[in-house]
């Protein structure tokens, strides 16, 4: 795949992680570039009795998915995996080993020599990196300077979040920033600007049971990965209305979580419908633009989750009139790809103020980019001008990025059905997640979209 990746270098085959090296300088050549990208990997340590709980083997999971697309020299699992699988997400087997080998972890006795180790469970070595979480709080510390938290079986929202932080810490470690691997940091899902130790949440709650999920490539895909690790008492309960209107390319795969190179070509609804309804979910599929021009019946969700890069479509989100917008958006180009922001609406702004003028500086900021010096070697094997101004005005994007956006996401949805607090807008990147900032939200006047309960 990723010799078919560099062979046929356009814009929906270029890797978008691999993409960084290419804007920034550091290498000469889109084969120098995935070059440097396959030389990062991470192991995965699974204490004893670790793939006994289902929230430790979403986490670890979640870091296979993320870790395979954003560190091409793999992810490797050193720890028992002959367990019985106990999350239920299609296609992956019966047993844990079935489910990594699936995703494409590589089990292993030990890590291969020099690979930073991160720690799932009991036993963490000193030094390495120990995930934990509990309730609603996710995070990671080194082994030996701080606590771990509960780390209950049922708390699966907090240990995706632990583990897509654990891949971000490795691969900003991989990518030159000193502290990643090597600080306390973590995130409440019941208060994001609490302390991440102190921000927890009850213990027991119910979840959304209609939700329209509105663009299904990289925030969409993470949206729903986290839906369906949910532990729902009768996912039957649960109707999805999934919007696009997009086929999937090969560059998918380095940043959707839920595609594998076998659906490139594919309308990226009839994919994730697919999945979905495998999970247990019910689906009704809408492919086409969003536009606004929606008239929503009283059979229709009322809670719309956006993931889509657009800010015509952007602008004309509450044109409908849902409840509840929840809408999620990413930071682009090698230097803010860590970055993003959770808008809800009804909120402090309108979505039309707030993208009234679209692509502001895109174009611009694609032709500076073009003039780097890989970008100049494509030129010279016969790429023309406008192949050139294509491939830099995509964005720079990894998946743990978009796996944490959309855990903060569907949570803002949870936290409001079961009476938590709401934000308005939330900012914030991983590169420091002290610099975070938000706005509270506002509570719509109606609000019942419908839940369904969990097993707990």
């Amino acid at each position: 795949m990723i010799n078919q990746m560099i062979t046929e270098t356009r814009p929906d085959t270029l890797h978008r992680g691999v993409k960084m090296a290419l804007d920034t300088g550091e290498a000469d050549t889109v084969e120098a570039a995935y070059t440097l990208f396959a030389s990062y990997r991470m192991a995965i340590g699974l204490g004893p009795a670790g793939g006994q709980s289902p929230a430790v083997q979403a986490a670890l999971l979640t870091m296979i998915n993320c870790g395979r697309r954003a560190l091409l020299g793999g992810v490797e699992v050193i720890g028992d995996l002959r367990v019985p699988l106990l999350v239920d997400l299609p296609g992956l087997g019966d047993t844990l080993g079935d489910a990594v080998v699936a995703l494409g972890g590589i089990p292993r006795i030990e890590p291969s020599p020099k690979t930073p180790l991160t720690w799932l469970g009991d036993g963490a070595p000193a030094k390495t990196l120990q995930v934990t979480f509990g309730d609603w709080r996710g995070g990671v510390f080194v082994a030996g300077e701080g606590e771990r938290l509960a780390e209950g079986a049922n708390d699966i929202p907090a240990a995706v979040l632990a583990g897509a932080l654990a891949v971000a810490e490795v691969f900003q470690r991989l990518r030159g920033n000193p502290m990643a691997g090597d600080r306390d940091v973590g995130l409440s899902l019941w208060d994001p600007r609490a302390p991440w130790r102190t921000g927890s949440g009850p213990a027991t709650w119910v979840a959304p049971s209609k939700l329209w999920v509105l663009g299904l490539g990289h925030l969409g895909q993470a949206f729903l990965w986290i839906l369906g690790l949910l532990p729902f008492d009768r996912p039957a309960n649960v109707e999805l209305t999934l919007q696009d209107f997009d086929r999937l390319a090969l560059a998918n795969d380095s940043t959707s979580i839920l595609t594998n190179v076998d659906m490139v070509g594919r309308l990226k609804t009839r994919e994730m419908g697919a999945w979905a309804e495998a999970r247990g979910f019910r689906t009704r599929l809408v492919e086409r633009r969003f536009a606004g021009d929606i008239t929503l019946s009283e059979d229709d969700p009322r809670v719309l989750f956006c993931g889509v890069d657009n800010a015509e479509a952007r602008a004309a989100l509450e044109d409908p009139h849902f409840d509840l917008v929840v809408d999620a958006g990413l930071g682009a180009g090698p230097q803010e790809y860590l970055a993003m922001r959770l808008h809800t609406f009804p909120g402090p702004v309108t979505a039309r103020t707030r993208w009234a003028e679209a692509s502001i500086g895109r174009t611009a900021e694609a032709k500076v980019v073009a003039t780097a010096t890989a970008y100049k070697d494509l030129a010279g094997r016969g790429l023309d001008d406008c192949g050139l101004l294509e491939i830099a005005s995509r964005t720079v994007g990894v998946p743990f990025v978009g796996v944490i956006a959309g855990t903060i996401a569907l949570m803002e949805i949870v936290r409001r059905l079961n009476q938590g607090p709401s934000m308005g807008v939330l900012d914030l990147t991983l590169r420091d997640l002290s610099a975070m900032q938000g706005v509270d939200g506002q509570v719509p006047k109606r609000f019942n979209p419908g839940y369904t309960s969990l097993h707990w």
